[in-house]
């Protein structure tokens, strides 16, 4: 009975997971303008960073319409969770597909059908039906992981010279708001980056981070590791207003978002988020750029990036001690890092991590999955394994998968450049068991995610 009920819960959810939408840039578009730039020791001077807005754009196009989204897979609470399928295992069973003694076992390539006979295969000649070597399958799913990269996760290029094009001249006309409605502040030149820039972007050209520099004076500011900070967090880091008995507070300009002695990203985040909702002429801006923007600024998204050459920081809304503290972003370095790893080996690290993202995207289950996850377990595969061929993706796409699941056993995915920081700790139970399941499902078959 367990074994029935295992099997059945399983094809339930697989005829449940969600389509993968053919997003194109004739939709709707989210632009993250959110980022900034912070840079200590350059010439004796600090360049910090703030944020912007996430903004949605429409892009009126009379000879391009969107399909409509298919929306029948409604979401649905899973009854079972995936370490329900332990009981699999009470069961003897002759179907070749039985789970394996612990999720923790490493899992080999999708084996054949179920209702192919167990047993060893014969090396001699076969009349009808031929078996499938495991060669063969993976072959199978190499063609299937590759069809779906091209329909799915590779961007056209046009598409993606336009949203760079538009996210120019978005960054630009921001600009000069910024610079006009706060004088006494020294904005520098928004500059576009991110995944879309970096070719990590899967699926559609539908986000850019803009980084917006800031002057600090040299010598008035300093970091402080967040582990320092009441806080203890080692994610975070402070940034701390010096030198006040000679230049006493007022002497900079951004002395005015200070919250004990510590520059605040709520009170920059708040300023932002207030001006760029109410006093930005979206509209106009859209009439020049041929495109219709609307904005985004809901209070709990993360409106303000502070990115550092070393460290990179995020104003992020955090909760609790670390309110006042700023996020380090680890993006430029994970993106760096893939990028050089790839260019010894011209290796297929930064496909597989586009691949991930196409899939984890399109899932109903898998979106809580994010590129900062997937990015740690292609970083860790793309050092431990030799061969990063396009031959070897479907083999890296099933270990990425697995990765995951030892990872969700453990509630545990340290951050590749900061292992003191757990990716995963933040998962509720059930969300952990949501993940799982959808993670064992695709290891016992890989082709239902695509």
């Amino acid at each position: 009975m367990g074994s029935l009920t295992g099997r059945r819960t399983m094809a339930e959810f697989s005829q449940k997971r969600g389509k993968q939408r053919d997003e194109v840039l004739g939709g709707t578009v989210d632009f993250l303008l959110a980022n900034a730039r912070l840079v200590l020791g350059v010439g004796g001077a600090a360049v910090l960073g703030i944020a912007t807005l996430a903004v949605k754009r429409l892009i009126d196009r009379a000879t391009s319409s969107r399909d409509e989204d298919d929306t029948k897979g409604d979401s649905t609470c899973l009854e079972e969770s995936w370490k329900e399928l332990s009981l699999l295992k009470a069961t003897p069973r002759q179907q070749p597909r039985s789970p394996p003694a612990a999720l923790s076992q490493p899992l080999s390539l999708p084996g054949p059908s179920p209702a192919a006979p167990e047993g060893p295969t014969d090396t001699g000649p076969q009349m009808s039906p031929p078996r499938s070597s495991p060669a063969l399958l993976c072959l199978t799913f190499q063609e299937k992981l590759l069809a779906f990269e091209r329909d799915h996760v590779t961007i056209p290029a046009a598409q993606v010279a336009l949203a760079k094009q538009l996210a120019t001249d978005i960054a630009l006309e921001l600009q000069a708001y910024l610079r006009n409605k706060f004088p006494e502040l020294p904005f520098g030149a928004l500059v576009p980056s991110g995944p879309l820039y970096d070719g990590l972007q899967a699926g559609a050209a539908d986000r850019v981070r803009l980084l917006v520099p800031l002057v600090l004076e040299g010598g008035l500011w300093d970091l402080v590791p967040g582990l320092d900070t009441v806080a203890r967090d080692p994610r975070c880091w402070a940034v701390r207003r010096t030198q006040l008995e000679f230049r006493p507070r007022g002497s900079s300009p951004w002395d005015r978002f200070l919250v004990g002695g510590y520059l605040s990203p709520r009170v920059l985040l708040e300023l932002l988020r207030k001006a760029l909702a109410s006093s930005v002429n979206w509209p106009a801006i859209g009439g020049l750029l041929g495109c219709l923007i609307r904005p985004s600024v809901a209070s709990e998204e993360p409106l303000l990036e502070v990115a550092a050459e070393d460290p990179v920081l995020l104003a992020w809304p955090l909760e609790g001690l670390a309110g006042s503290l700023w996020l380090q972003d680890w993006y430029p370095a994970e993106a760096a890092r893939l990028r050089a790893l790839d260019a010894r080996d011209a290796g297929a690290r930064r496909r597989l991590l586009r691949l991930l993202c196409g899939v984890c995207r399109g899932h109903p289950a898998l979106a809580r999955l994010d590129q900062c996850h997937l990015s740690q377990v292609v970083l860790r595969l793309g050092e431990a394994e030799a061969d990063w061929a396009e031959a070897a993706l479907g083999q890296r796409f099933l270990q990425a998968l697995e990765a995951l699941v030892l990872g969700l056993e453990r509630a545990s995915l340290p951050r590749h450049f900061n292992p003191a920081v757990n990716l995963f700790g933040g998962l509720r139970a059930e969300e952990i068991d949501a993940l799982g399941f959808a993670l064992y499902s695709g290891l016992r078959a890989p082709e239902r995610l695509l």
